[in-house]
């Protein structure tokens, strides 16, 4: 009776809890040069000029590229997955759970249809709203309940031509106003660490 008490306790013991100071920042893409330059690659592309701006490299793992980023007491983990979009949900809660990292400290970075070119929108929780990597990631975790940053791609596109769009590359005046948007994403990334998501949302959405 006492070992088995005294095994029960080990077990309990070795439950580690989540670290609430490390953060998985994903940027949702299709690996490949053929998408480097498109609209669907926007979270790719936010990830890049983030570590670029930061002097961190990305080093190839297990599901995806990866790089760590260290402010102020925190740690983020920036994750490009290199599953394709519609295996996302495969590399996030991979690097969840060998991180540690709760849901509430994860950060998707996605491209919006829905919202003009540029647009911030930063949700607590939300539907797929038809993104094939959102759709995984939902599958996944079995939850909407997960922070999300969505950047605007506007909808811009013919009847029939909502693929041609999405994996088609940045038109002209789109490329010259994306170097600012990509600062401003860099910007949240770091807020969601050290300020929450809630202030986040109230500095950055709509901006």
């Amino acid at each position: 009776m006492i070992n088995w008490i005294t095994s029960l306790f080990q077990t309990q013991k070795t439950v580690t809890k989540p670290d609430m100071k490390k953060f998985l920042i994903v940027g949702l893409g299709n690996i490949g040069a053929e998408y480097v330059n498109t609209r669907h690659n926007i979270g790719f592309k936010i990830l890049d000029h983030f570590a670029k701006k930061e002097s961190i490299p990305f080093q190839t793992a297990k599901l995806g590229d990866v790089a760590e980023f260290k402010i102020k007491g925190r740690t983020l983990l920036l994750l490009k997955p290199n599953t394709y979009m519609n295996l996302s949900g495969k590399a996030v809660k991979y690097w969840m759970e060998k991180e540690n990292i709760e849901k509430e400290n994860i950060l998707v970075i996605t491209d919006d249809l829905n919202l003009s070119f540029g647009t911030i929108r930063i949700k607590t929780k939300g539907s797929d709203g038809g993104h094939n990597g959102l759709k995984s990631i939902q599958s996944l975790l079995n939850t909407t309940e997960y922070p999300r940053f969505r950047f605007g791609i506007s909808d811009q596109f013919k009847k029939g031509q909502q693929v041609n769009y999405v994996l088609g590359e940045w038109d002209e005046e789109e490329k010259s106003k994306l170097p600012e948007r990509l600062e401003k994403s860099a910007e949240i990334i770091q807020s969601f660490a050290l300020a929450g998501l809630n202030n986040t949302m109230n500095e950055f959405n709509g901006k």
